[in-house]
């Protein structure tokens, strides 16, 4: 397993998350077990956005005894006090929903707790007036919760939160079809949604990822809108090569399913790769780095995509992406201009050109 360290925080969190989307459908013994692999596997980060009330207290066994080791989300207004998932901005509701999920969870604290699902302005400014957000602070305040979080699928109510100052963690949905604008979650353009995630790596919140695979339309060559299939390790990747990323939370139902998905540590470079999303990206994502790497290995040795990545923080306000582009062994001014990358490049960047502009930005 591999970890990202919380920005925020001391926490490391390990790359692969659990969702619970569809676990509740295993049976309770068959999720005890999930969870109790993927324990064992050093998974140690799990969305508690379930899609019922049977995942909770097979996570209340299978974690007993390693609490201290493992970090929840814990939803506000993700009710599930009628055995079903429901959603509310009703404050009392949140409050016996997320009541019944401790006791279930066998836990009195909670790691990272979310404002559940706020996709429009209105529901964010409801969530205010109703409450919701003073109280989760004033929990933070106690303790009780140790980071504050936000699950959304729209960049401008993601950027109205950051304006607050609130977040130490976003869940937002990520993958190569909202991306570009294919499916019901594309929320945002091309360059509204890299900003973003810019953003957070720059002003340090997390990301978790949700929907990597696009609830699984991306899987399929019938279902995915590109009408090609890529596979969970190219999505996978996709996700883990963003600013801010930290954790990507597939859904599983099974044993069997989280251990194919865990197969990603075992697959090589090349069954990584998605480059082939160059053939598929809109006209207005053409010439934008995506970080992919396509292009190496580069004959003076830069790493294109890193530097590439640092450039684009630093302008987004990231004040220690200077730093860590000085600490670099090979720096854009380093580029021998031989024109490799730009032949190899999946959307088209002119890096070498691009690699002037960086050198000339840092200075180096």
């Amino acid at each position: 397993m591999e970890y990202r360290k919380l920005p925020k925080g001391e926490e490391q969190i390990s790359v692969l998350g659990l969702g619970n989307s569809s676990l509740g459908a295993a049976g309770h013994e068959e999720a005890v077990k999930t969870v109790a692999m993927a324990l064992e596997h050093g998974i140690n980060y799990f969305d508690m956005a379930a899609g019922d009330a049977k995942p909770f207290s097979a996570f209340g066994e299978a974690a007993a005894g390693c609490r201290d080791k493992i970090y929840y989300q814990i939803h506000f207004g993700a009710d599930y006090t009628t055995g079903k998932y429901g959603w509310t901005l009703d404050l009392e509701k949140i409050k016996r929903s997320v009541d019944w999920q401790l006791k279930a969870l066998k836990t009195d604290y909670i790691d990272f707790g979310f404002i559940h699902c706020i996709d429009e302005l209105s529901d964010l400014e409801k969530a205010e007036k109703s409450g919701t957000l003073d109280h989760i602070r004033s929990l933070k305040e106690q303790g009780m919760v140790h980071h504050i979080g936000l699950s959304s699928h729209t960049p401008a109510v993601v950027n109205r939160l950051l304006d607050m100052k609130l977040l130490d963690m976003l869940m937002f949905s990520i993958n190569p079809a909202y991306d570009y604008r294919h499916g019901t979650y594309a929320i945002g353009t091309v360059d509204e949604r890299a900003a973003l995630y810019r953003r957070c790596e720059a002003e340090g919140v997390g990301i978790s990822v949700m929907k990597a695979f696009g609830g699984g339309q991306l899987l399929d060559a019938k279902t995915s809108p590109f009408h090609a299939a890529l596979t969970e390790y190219q999505c996978i990747q996709y996700a883990l090569d963003k600013p801010g990323v930290l954790t990507v939370l597939p859904g599983v139902r099974d044993r069997e399913d989280l251990k194919r998905v865990l197969g990603f540590f075992e697959a090589s470079g090349e069954e990584k790769d998605y480059s082939i999303l160059g053939t598929f990206a809109p006209q207005d994502a053409e010439g934008i780095c995506v970080y992919c790497n396509h292009c190496a290995p580069c004959p003076a040795g830069l790493d294109v995509g890193l530097i590439n990545k640092y450039y684009d923080l630093s302008r987004a306000g990231d004040v220690l992406a200077k730093d860590h582009y000085a600490n670099l062994e090979k720096k854009a001014s380093d580029c021998v201009g031989c024109g490799h990358c730009d032949s190899r490049c999946p959307f088209h960047v002119a890096q070498s050109g691009r690699m002037k502009e960086i050198a000339a930005y840092f200075g180096a």
